[in-house]
């Protein structure tokens, strides 16, 4: 209304000037200063009340034919509603503003400008033409083409601000399906982290199946060796229980129960990394430290992240990128880092997309990395290229005290290899 008054106010500076030269005669001021003030009044709330604006000034237009006023300067702002009409009002008001805006031309000329007319209009340019039809009829063609041109603008403006209003929902309606996109890809990466949990239980399970025979079966003759039978059950029980804990919370429907297959842990990087290299990507692997005994859940988050940035720096790095796998193990715990020279910002994106680009890839690293108790730092590194940094916590290693055990009880029967199988070197 601001911004209307505005020019409300401008229009009404020049019609003052006409009012005031009508001041001497009270018929024709009368006539002009109703018209100029209710037309200027009418501008102010055109886009707040669109609807009576246009209702308002047909009113003013058939007053003024009907007491063959003439045409005053205040009359331009009848454009203006034609034009808010189109553009601000109902759809009944704008088929309303066209059907007036075709009739004021001939209105107007046959009432004002016709060799008939005798009022106050000063001049009369088309007298003497009354038996030219052609020309009485062009004149009132002209007559009604501004007020077509303003509703033409108008309708335009319509439909351009209703074309900004289905892209801005448009663009809502993405966002909320990209919210729903991330919560469904949130519940699969736990449902398949779940079944893939389920291996590491029943690793577990199957070890204190092996050492609890073992032990029944030396109980008589060697009692110290079913100790340490004992022992390492003890052990392998906590860290089952551990990772039971882990998959309280994830409600898994019916459906996602698939096939459960082996998972694979942080001693078969060497050879994900050798298939990275026969795809074409160059990666150096490090390791620092002396590697340790790790929870099967750590090893297959380790081994999850490694295979998910490296594959996007593969997609989506670009030519001649290489990339280097670090693992660094102390006594908080294991630290991973996995950086390449590639796009940046491009190869952030493409992390952050994952597969298929609703920013599955960024989810299931963050999944697997809470999932352990860890924290995940992913971004662009700044000399160029992208760099994920993974922290996972461990325990103190038990393998000093289960070692003499599962060698007391390899005579009864084998024991899977639990250790990492890594050792410091650098290729």
């Amino acid at each position: 209304m601001v911004a209307d008054a505005a020019w409300a106010l401008l229009l009404f500076l020049p019609c003052a000037l006409e009012v005031l030269e009508a001041w001497q005669d009270d018929y024709q001021f009368l006539q002009v200063a109703p018209v100029t003030f209710v037309l200027c009044g009418v501008l102010v709330v055109r886009r707040r009340f669109p609807d009576a604006a246009v209702a308002v000034a047909i009113a003013v237009g058939l007053v003024q034919v009907g007491f063959r006023t003439g045409l005053f300067l205040a009359d331009i702002a009848l454009l203006i509603i034609a034009y808010t009409g189109a553009a601000f009002g109902k759809v009944w008001t704008s088929r309303i503003s066209l059907l007036f805006g075709l009739a004021a031309g001939p209105l107007a000329w046959f009432s004002f400008y016709h060799p008939g007319f005798e009022g106050t209009q000063h001049g009369n340019p088309a007298r003497g033409t009354s038996g030219r039809v052609w020309l009485e009829v062009a004149m009132a063609v002209v007559f009604s083409t501004p007020f077509l041109l303003c509703w033409v603008l108008g309708r335009l403006t319509r439909i351009r601000r209703a074309y900004y209003m289905q892209l801005e929902d448009r663009a809502a309606r993405l966002e909320r399906e990209r919210d729903a996109q991330s919560k469904i890809a949130v519940a699969a990466e736990r449902a398949r982290i779940a079944r893939e949990l389920h291996d590491v239980v029943a690793h577990n399970v199957s070890v204190m199946i092996v050492q609890a025979d073992g032990a029944s079966f030396v109980m008589d003759s060697s009692p110290e060796q079913a100790r340490q039978a004992l022992a390492t059950i003890a052990g392998t029980g906590r860290q089952a229980l551990e990772e039971m804990r882990r998959l309280l919370g994830l409600l898994r429907s019916a459906d996602s129960v698939g096939e459960y297959v082996p998972q694979p842990s942080v001693e078969q990087l060497p050879d994900l990394l050798e298939q990275v290299r026969s795809a074409g990507l160059p990666v150096a692997f490090k390791v620092e430290g002396e590697p340790r005994e790790l929870p099967r859940g750590v090893e297959l988050t380790a081994y999850r992240i490694v295979q998910e940035a490296l594959t996007n720096a593969r997609k989506h790095g670009g030519p001649e990128t290489t990339a280097s796998v670090r693992l660094r193990f102390d006594d908080r715990g294991m630290d991973l880092v996995i950086e390449d020279d590639g796009r940046g910002a491009s190869t952030a994106l493409a992390v952050q997309g994952g597969a298929d680009g609703f920013g599955h890839g960024l989810i299931g690293m963050r999944e697997r990395v809470g999932m352990v108790g860890g924290t995940l730092d992913a971004g662009p590194r700044p000399g160029g290229g992208f760099r994920i940094s993974a922290s996972l916590p461990l325990k103190p290693s038990r393998r000093s005290a289960a070692a003499p055990a599962e060698a007391a009880v390899t005579e009864s029967g084998p024991v899977p290899d639990r250790g990492p199988g890594l050792a410091p070197h650098a290729s």
